[in-house]
């Protein structure tokens, strides 16, 4: 009977395991530190393979750049950034904070495992 009823909570959602950020996700650390919540991870490939970059990038005015947009809690409340689908209608809503905000505390923010990150060499090294 517990054994159901572990499996049940489970499948319903109830646990959400700590997310790991991948390849190409993008982790945002503009307040996050400061808030003392830690990072949210967006991932960047599964919204990709289902939208195209127009949405995001044209019509909803994210930046090409991690980090570049001034992405606050207040914001996605009022429908802008993530808001505009994460609204409870569109796609799940910001109710369970630890779906978004998962990152380890003190992640800059970055695009996780970039090219870039390993190709470019930071200055004073």
């Amino acid at each position: 009977m517990l054994l159901a009823a572990a499996l049940t909570t489970l499948t319903l959602g109830a646990y959400a395991p700590p997310a790991n950020a991948e390849y190409g996700d993008i982790v945002i650390n503009n307040y996050s530190d400061e808030a003392g919540m830690r990072p949210p991870i967006f991932p960047h490939w599964f919204h990709r393979i289902r939208f195209r970059c127009k949405i995001c990038h044209s019509d909803l005015g994210f930046k090409f750049k991690a980090g570049g947009n001034d992405i606050n809690m207040a914001k996605i409340i009022n429908g802008e950034f993530c808001g505009a689908c994460h609204n409870g209608e569109i796609a799940w809503s910001i109710e369970n904070c630890e779906v978004c905000h998962s990152a380890k505390p003190g992640t800059p923010t970055q695009v996780h495992r970039s090219t870039l990150q390993t190709l470019i060499m930071p200055l004073g090294k």
